[in-house]
């Protein structure tokens, strides 16, 4: 269920359009919403069910500390947690999540080979 809120801004410290909260997807009021937008919220969304949802939220907070202390700035921390890469890589291929295998995030761990 997409809702559209201005919580999006606050929640990302400004850099996210969109948040997958499972079950809700969080679109900024002001942010259109695409399919691109949708398929990387809905890749995050498959990753919070695979990792049983709670787990996601722990891991993506102590990979997101990992990758601050790794580049010391918060958009390249951000761009670089494994989940993130995910969704990035894959936004614009909408058929991704059809063929999409189970922990493919874990890919994307590596910074010396993401996917």
């Amino acid at each position: 269920m997409i809702i559209r809120t201005s919580l999006v801004r606050i929640l990302s410290f400004g850099f996210a359009s969109g948040i997958c909260l499972y079950p809700f997807v969080l679109i900024g009021k002001e942010i259109e919403v695409t399919e691109r937008l949708l398929n990387h919220e809905k890749i995050h969304m498959k990753q919070q069910l695979e990792t049983l949802i709670l787990p996601f939220y722990l891991w993506y907070l102590i990979e997101f500390i990992i990758r601050i202390l790794q580049y010391r700035n918060f958009e390249k921390a951000y761009r670089n947690i494994s989940f993130e890469r995910e969704a990035y890589y894959f936004e614009s291929h909408i058929e991704y999540l059809n063929r999409r295998k189970r922990y493919a995030w874990t890919g994307f761990l590596d910074q010396e080979n993401p996917g």
